[in-house]
């Protein structure tokens, strides 16, 4: 049969292969869930605050900066990350003081609060990408396999990029008893593979949900969202309040800085611990990831001007993602800590830590980081966003000998 295909289903069952990391897109009564929400206007999704989802400025001059050798070099750490070498055997004990976090890399971080285990964000993948062979790799090994983790009660999504979203790590954790928590629309991807739907709990922004205890709340974000080649903007991004009966922890998800973060902690705060996106910002895209200036302002804003919790940097440090160099975040973010007067915390990853108790703060990226650029840091934040005091209240050179 001249022109007819040989191997129909093969080469259908191949094209579903490619694209099953895309996910699916949300139809039938999840979409008119979607429809009607009041965050959802003109056929997609909008933020809090209006924000530009695409590069800024001219591509060829960020193609440049982002292909330079020089950049790429400081792109990656020079030697080996020091993975901590214990997880499994400190994570055996429970937390003395009822709530420790265990910062495993990017965004993902295990949070045992009140005798409960949420895990955010979980990639356990080689790369984040929708392909096994190409896309940002991993720049250190996981600090323990998911299965040697042990139970979890909830594992908590804030949006659907490769890099929060790994179907890999889902398809594994999908054959455990846990829940799922996700944003409004997010739940079709994980239905395609193969979470059930009764063990999705799918919010729009100030939604909860309350699981084995833990009370659960989506709240706003200024992000975008996406897998597939076309990108509808019908699944929702979001940061999350999380409460046990005696402890609060934030998680930002990616997020461009917002005056919102002041009434998410009037509403859900004050927080013990928040877990802050620092990393793979970029002039290129100022709205939608934070500098770590402007995580530092979001943490004080969250607090209200309350007690304030510890700070604990998250989105950086295992891929590259942006043109700055690989300590950057952690190198400014330690600054930023030190003129607010706020703890923040460094754990390596996989170094369980108890906000309440002694803190990580050795900079061990140092060790293995080519020197800074002498660069020239506008952190000057207006006195009314943190309470009276102001974040950072000078310019700063990143010294060439960090």
């Amino acid at each position: 049969m001249t022109g007819a295909d040989p191997f129909p289903t093969l080469r259908a069952k191949l094209r579903s292969k490619r694209t099953e990391s895309f996910g699916a897109d949300p139809a039938g009564a999840r979409m008119e869930r979607i429809r009607r929400s009041p965050n959802f206007a003109d056929g997609a999704f909008q933020n809090p605050l209006g924000a530009r989802t695409r590069p800024s400025g001219s591509s060829l001059e960020f193609a440049k900066t982002y292909f330079q050798k020089e950049q790429r070099a400081r792109r990656a750490p020079t030697g080996t990350v020091p993975v901590h070498a214990t997880t499994l055997a400190d994570l055996a004990a429970p937390p003395t003081t009822g709530l420790r976090l265990t910062w495993m890399g990017h965004s993902s971080v295990l949070a045992e609060i009140d005798g409960r285990r949420v895990l955010f964000d979980p990639v356990w993948g080689e790369r984040c990408s929708p392909f096994p062979f190409a896309g940002p790799k991993r720049l250190h090994p996981v600090p323990l396999p998911l299965a040697a983790l042990g139970p979890v009660d909830v594992v908590v999504i804030s949006h659907d990029h490769y890099d929060h979203l790994d179907m890999p790590t889902v398809r594994a954790l999908a054959g455990t008893d846990t829940v799922f928590a996700v944003p409004l629309g997010v739940g079709a991807h994980l239905e395609r593979w193969g979470v059930p739907a009764d063990r999705l709990r799918e919010l729009d922004w100030n939604e909860t949900a309350t699981v084995a205890g833990i009370s659960l709340t989506a709240t706003p974000a200024r992000h975008f969202c996406g897998r597939g080649l076309r990108n509808q903007q019908h699944t929702l991004w979001a940061s999350w309040a999380v409460a046990g009966p005696e402890h609060r922890v934030y998680h930002s998800g990616d997020t461009g800085y917002f005056p919102g973060f002041r009434d998410i902690g009037a509403e859900h705060g004050p927080f013990d611990a928040t877990m802050i996106q620092i990393g793979a910002y970029s002039e290129y895209w100022p709205d939608i990831h934070m500098t770590p200036a402007e995580g530092m302002r979001a943490h004080l804003d969250l607090q209200g001007g309350r007690p304030h919790g510890v700070m604990l940097p998250i989105h950086w440090g295992t891929f590259n993602l942006a043109p700055h160099a690989w300590s950057e975040p952690g190198e400014w973010s330690k600054d930023a800590g030190e003129e607010a007067d706020q703890p923040v915390a460094f754990p390596r990853p996989g170094e369980p830590f108890e906000p309440a108790g002694i803190l990580p703060v050795a900079p061990w990226w140092r060790a293995i980081s080519a020197p800074l650029p002498v660069r020239h840091w506008q952190t000057a934040t207006p006195a009314a966003a943190s309470g009276g005091a102001p974040v950072v209240a000078r310019d700063l050179d990143v010294a060439t000998d960090r």
